[in-house]
């Protein structure tokens, strides 16, 4: 006999003893065996109940439009932005206006539109490159 049919008929007397052990065993006996219940599919694993879930960093305010603003409080950011603006010679884009006054993003185009309506700011620029100047 040779070695590849030794092996094969070897390899099907194991395979045919293994179908006959699982043939014999109860269902609880296979569950136990192979580690409980139903397997989950792909994806992602659902979150574990040890670890406490905190926030990366606590928001300010919650998320949607901003509440009514009146003309009184524009005014007084607007006054704000231009104190601001006049303090620095090239002008200041709007990014850096809210980080120094620490407005929202949400708030500034009103009041800079504001600011070019009543001539009080100069823009000089396009989209994100504008920087704006007190006149």
């Amino acid at each position: 006999m040779s070695l590849r049919s030794t092996l094969d008929s070897l390899a099907a007397s194991f395979a045919n003893a293994v179908v006959d052990a699982i043939r014999g065993a109860s269902l609880q006996e296979l569950l136990a065996e192979s580690g409980g219940g139903a397997r989950r599919g792909p994806g992602r694993p659902p979150k574990s109940k040890a670890e406490p879930v905190t926030p990366a960093a606590p928001r300010a305010r919650k998320p949607g439009r901003l509440a009514r603003r009146s003309a009184e409080d524009i005014a007084q950011a607007l006054s704000r932005v231009i104190a601001l603006v006049k303090s620095q010679k090239d002008g200041l884009r709007a990014e850096e206006i809210r980080a120094a006054l620490k407005m929202e993003a949400k708030e500034m185009p009103r009041v800079l539109k504001e600011g070019l309506a009543k001539k009080k700011l100069k823009a000089k620029g396009q989209k994100r490159a504008t920087t704006y100047s007190a006149v």
